[in-house]
């Protein structure tokens, strides 16, 4: 295999990844990584079977199915008496990185200086 780039010697294992090896390693809860050792709920796996028989199969849009916007807007408004639009004034994300980068390029430019407090996420 070719070399790669220089900058690729800097690269380590994501932060994930080494806590899962040292939680392993020493028996610990994993708190950092995903892995459920229980059965799902059975209303949620009662509800899965159905939508598989259901028409379409992809994932929903980006920006967020519009009932699911709809249902987001509602609990907001219930829990903080705050109504927001769903479609103007709610961001729905991929995840977690995303969510970060949109909230930073919503409120930074090119070449302003940004604060990262530690701990941090690592992304």
């Amino acid at each position: 295999m070719p070399d790669l780039s220089n900058r690729t010697a800097t690269f380590t294992d994501s932060v994930i990844r080494r806590m899962t090896r040292i939680s392993n390693q020493y028996g610990a809860i994993n708190l950092s990584q995903g892995f459920p050792d229980f059965e799902p709920p059975h209303p949620i796996l009662e509800r899965l079977a159905q939508v598989t028989k259901e028409d379409f199969h992809q994932y929903a849009i980006t920006w967020g199915a519009q009932n699911f916007r709809e249902a987001l807007a509602a609990k907001i408004q219930h829990f903080s008496g705050v109504s927001v639009n769903p479609n103007e004034e709610l961001v729905v994300t991929c995840g977690s990185t995303e969510a970060m980068m949109a909230a930073m390029m919503s409120v930074t430019n090119p070449g302003d200086k940004v604060i990262v407090f530690s701990p941090f996420y690592e992304n």
